[in-house]
């Protein structure tokens, strides 16, 4: 959720991945992140909207503090309290649900209590603290100057992708008769809600591409439906992350929505040609972000693996630093931006800006990949380090007329030093055999498809093209486009999710491009924008 065009702040965060807060915190602190349910969240609005009408004068409610910090009121006082007894110095933190798993679900204050310090807070319901009237009116009062949480009409832009695995192909058990009886979907119903309520200027919602694919583009219908009957503006486009400069085809969903009183965003066209991996759905066709067949453009050349790869340390399947030093500069413009472009993505007061500040000495940050299992490390080093190897290049694997893998039956079958075979069952009937992707190595010239959440090396191409390992969580990162010196928190299977769930980064930075543009009336009535020149590796004017 972000406010103020000038500077565009990241104001508010919410999200119920623990470590996907962690990440967020510690490469934006100027946001305030919320560990929680959007449905909580959403009630939470709601009570501290009430909050705020009983306890904020009239007079007040524009009179807002920049800074997001715990509340203080200095230290508590020295004077004693009986051992026995427990005071209320004041309140620091509020949410709505269940925070302990133990009582009812209702609104929650965090105590700190008089005489004990942050680790002795606790979180207790409003209805326990009837004699707290004034902690409670302090907390209010403070937390509205601070704007600790969005009102109605206060936030500018709210950005979200809601869960999309209820939907997706990789989901064997989708509800295709009645998509909104699976929990997952009816975040979709939530998003909406806080949209409603909220009120803001623009909505940018992302979601995969089978939410057209799915039920009739049941979802996708309900969403745009929901903005309509609000009075907002809003369309619908699809856009390939490969056309803005990353090596990943990657197409996603894209639902942009704006209040009647502002002017729709164009979607932003494309910066680079793109190898396909996919297409989108034929009824959706016209949604496509692109240049039209009659319209002369010269775009940059498609990004490859080695434009993002042929920088980066030699690092073992077994890796397990979560630092190491650059070995060499950058080798293409890509790997020069990614390494530069910090301070767009993650403002002035994130890590890598005070680092730059201090003009310390560039760190490479989660380079590491998912340790492979001794068995498929030992099958991974017989995928020759050629263009197109996979599995079928193991021994005892011929592929038919049909173009289907199978086992020869004239050898016998090889196996490991465990007594495991070494072409595993699950390769030779993924797809009905006719995959190419399980075991696959990667090759300079090409691109991925999707960067997906969990590294499967049974079902996705995933080896690095001259090293015998999987790509690492950093080299998954550049593939969305996250700046090198962003970081990730959490296990490695922890970070590799966090990146896949990730809208990629050019495409979003693309997006917010054309917001800025439409916010200062520097659009026209176009659906769409060309971008400026270079702009996929260039520095946004007035950023830090």
């Amino acid at each position: 959720m972000v406010e103020c065009f000038a500077h565009c702040l990241q104001r508010w965060a919410v999200d119920d991945d623990e470590v996907a807060c962690e990440s967020f915190r510690m490469n934006h602190p100027e946001t305030r992140v919320r560990n929680e349910t959007t449905d909580d969240f959403l009630e939470l609005l709601k009570e501290w909207q009430k909050l705020c009408k009983q306890y904020v004068k009239e007079s007040e409610v524009n009179d807002h503090a920049d800074a997001i910090t715990e509340f203080s009121n200095g230290g508590p006082d020295d004077s004693a309290v009986p051992p026995e007894e427990l005071e209320v110095w004041k309140l620091v933190d509020i949410c709505f649900g269940d925070p302990s798993n133990v009582r009812k679900r209702c609104l929650y204050f965090k105590v700190r209590w008089k005489g004990y310090g942050p680790n002795d807070d606790t979180w207790e319901p409003i209805e326990g603290l009837g004699n707290c009237n004034d902690a409670i009116k302090d907390f209010v009062i403070e937390g509205h100057k601070r704007k600790i949480l969005p009102l109605p009409g206060a936030v500018d832009v709210v950005c979200g992708g809601p869960p999309c695995q209820g939907i997706s192909g990789y989901n064997r058990n989708r509800e295709f008769d009645e998509p909104f009886k699976c929990e997952k979907n009816k975040q979709i119903i939530v998003f909406m809600d806080i949209m409603q309520f909220l009120r803001p200027k623009y909505v940018y919602m992302e979601n995969v591409l089978d939410i057209l694919k799915f039920a009739d583009a049941t979802l996708a219908k309900y969403a745009l439906s929901r903005l309509i009957g609000m009075h907002y503006q809003a369309k619908l486009g699809i856009m390939a992350a490969g056309c803005y400069g990353l090596p990943q085809f990657r197409m996603r969903v894209f639902l942009l929505g704006c209040h009647p009183e502002e002017k729709l965003p164009p979607f932003p066209l494309p910066t680079h040609g793109a190898i396909v991996k996919n297409n989108g759905p034929l009824a959706f066709e016209r949604n496509l972000v692109g240049w039209s067949d009659s319209t002369s453009v010269q775009l940059e050349k498609p990004i490859v693996l080695e434009d993002i790869l042929s920088d980066l340390p030699k690092v073992g399947n077994a890796e397990d630093r979560d630092e190491m030093p650059y070995v060499k500069g950058p080798q293409t413009e890509f790997q020069r931006y990614i390494r530069t472009f910090s301070s767009e993505v993650q403002g002035p007061k994130s890590h890598a800006a005070k680092a730059k500040s201090k003009k310390s000495k560039p760190k490479l940050y989660d380079h590491r990949p998912l340790a492979l299992g001794h068995d498929n490390y030992l099958r991974v080093l017989q995928i020759p380090k050629k263009k197109g190897a996979n599995f079928r290049d193991l021994p005892g694997v011929i592929v038919g007329p049909d173009n289907v893998a199978k086992l020869d039956p004239t050898k016998e079958r090889v196996l490991l030093p465990s007594g495991r075979p070494l072409v595993l069952d699950c390769v030779l009937t993924y797809e009905d055999g006719r995959c190419l992707r399980p075991f696959g190595r990667l090759w300079w010239d090409e691109v991925v498809g999707t960067v997906l959440t969990c590294p499967n090396i049974c079902m996705q191409a995933l080896i690095h093209p001259a090293q015998d390992r999987l790509l690492t969580v950093r080299e998954s990162a550049r593939l969305q486009g996250f700046p090198d010196s962003y970081r990730f928190r959490g296990t490695v299977k922890d970070r590799y999710r966090q990146i896949g769930n990730a809208v990629a980064v050019p495409v979003g930075r693309a997006l917010g491009y054309a917001l800025a543009m439409a916010n200062l009336n520097k659009t026209g009535n176009d659906p769409l924008m060309e971008l400026p020149p270079k702009f996929a590796f260039s520095h946004i004017e007035g950023t830090p």
